[in-house]
């Protein structure tokens, strides 16, 4: 809201005020709590999965490969500390070098999507692509989860 709404809102005597100055779409790409007409939309973020095996850059290959067994998904993400996404390790990956690490095998800047993007476009972008999965991103690169097929309408 812009500083004037906040100030306004303030001297009616609400306390819980705050200018948001990187506006409402960032918001919605930070996957953040939406009011009004549209706040029950489908999108990438209502369908978000967030059990994806996740793997640090110095990790070994071979460590990270039972945990990616035991998942339902065929492969781990790259993350840094504070979840900034870097790249995918498939099951081809983990099946090399045990001792590489898992920055030295994953395929970096994998595609992603924004949590508000509309359900409907992401599935037609997956059916396009055959894809299986999509990756869910805020706009700083911090890794929220991901979108499954099977989640999708027909």
């Amino acid at each position: 809201m812009s500083p004037r709404a906040a100030c306004r809102l303030d001297r009616l005597g609400f306390t819980d005020v705050y200018d948001y100055a990187p506006g409402k779409v960032d918001w919605l790409a930070h996957n953040l709590p939406t009011q009004g007409s549209l706040a029950d939309a489908p999108t990438a973020g209502t369908r978000l999965r967030t059990d994806v095996v996740t793997a640090h850059p110095e990790e070994s290959v071979g460590s990270i490969r039972a945990r990616v067994e035991a998942s339902r998904y065929g492969f781990a993400l790259v993350v840094t500390t504070d979840r900034t996404l870097l790249g995918r390790l498939r099951r081809t990956a983990l099946d090399g070098d045990p001792t590489a690490t898992a920055e030295q095998a994953m395929e970096p800047g994998p595609v992603t999507i924004r949590p508000h993007a509309p359900l409907e476009r992401v599935a037609a972008r997956m059916r396009e692509h055959k894809l299986t999965t999509s990756l869910v991103t805020d706009p700083e690169g911090h890794l929220l989860g991901l979108v499954h097929r099977d989640d999708l309408p027909p």
